[in-house]
């Protein structure tokens, strides 16, 4: 039997916890839902999503709290965004006991970050479970009341019957074995859906301006020194065409001048004597 898909944020059937505001309550909550009488069968699960500010280490944390409660890591799922970092997950699928489940859900919680949503969900299976096991001692019985009856067949007709019937209640009680087994597991450890998240990239952002010290300050003093050679190579670029067009045209007006210059020089060394001036 295949456990249920964790609840969603807002429709979880059972107890849900949501969104940051309920972050001191992990522990409680989980707690809540494991005080069950011990004759009852549990299916616990959980869904989380945490923002945290290191995605690897967040993971190996994870996985290092699951391990500490007797746990393990189902499936593990890395999506990383090169262009966008703040949009990189990772998701995990982990497996804790259910006498650690209430403790290590809370620190799951806590640990790792911003806790973003939480769900919890708790399926009584206490039926189901009882009556698998029935059905597992009616098949042993039937099972064993079969043989009793091969050992007396007379026929080799009755012998096929009989044992065809034996094959048939073995194939159902492997099936059943295989369920029963299923449950245990299910009710044994509870399963917490964990998404990871990056930091947003405002965060991120202000992140780099909170950092004080020498290298804040260094920081800031590069950044100031980029953004000033930045603002002066922009103008320096903008103003370039205007340069070259500017030194084209005083470049003409000097030659023109020069040109003007030296006909006049021409023109006045050529001419004619004055006439009134001789005489």
């Amino acid at each position: 039997m295949a456990a249920p898909a964790p609840a969603a944020a807002g429709g979880a059937h059972g107890a849900v916890v949501q969104g940051p505001a309920a972050q001191g309550s992990a522990g409680q909550a989980g707690a809540s839902l494991t005080s069950q009488p011990a004759a009852t069968s549990i299916i616990y699960s959980a869904s989380l999503t945490v923002r945290t500010t290191n995605l690897t280490r967040a993971t190996a944390r994870a996985t290092q709290l699951a391990r500490a409660a007797g746990g393990y890591v189902s499936s593990e799922n890395t999506a990383l965004n090169r262009a966008h970092p703040d949009r990189s997950t990772v998701s995990l699928q982990l497996k804790i006991p259910v006498s650690a489940y209430p403790a290590t859900l809370g620190a799951l919680s806590t640990q790792l970050g911003t806790r973003l949503a939480m769900s919890q969900h708790a399926q009584d299976v206490t039926q189901t479970v009882a009556d698998v096991t029935s059905r597992v001692t009616s098949a042993q019985a039937a099972i064993s009341q079969l043989r009793t009856l091969l050992r007396h067949a007379g026929s080799v007709s009755s012998l096929l019957t009989v044992q065809n019937q034996i094959n048939d209640e073995e194939s159902g009680l492997e099936s059943l074995l295989a369920r029963q087994r299923a449950l245990t597991h299910e009710t044994s450890f509870g399963t917490v859906d964990m998404l990871l998240v990056a930091p947003s990239a405002q965060a991120q952002h202000q992140g780099t301006h909170k950092a004080g010290g020498f290298v804040g300050g260094l920081t800031a003093g590069w950044r100031g020194l980029v953004r000033v050679v930045s603002l002066i190579l922009t103008g320096a670029g903008a103003a370039l065409p205007f340069a070259v067009i500017l030194a084209v045209l005083g470049y003409l007006a000097y030659r023109t001048r020069r040109w003007i210059l030296r006909h006049r020089s021409v023109t006045s060394s050529t001419s004619p004597p004055d006439p009134a001036g001789q005489a």
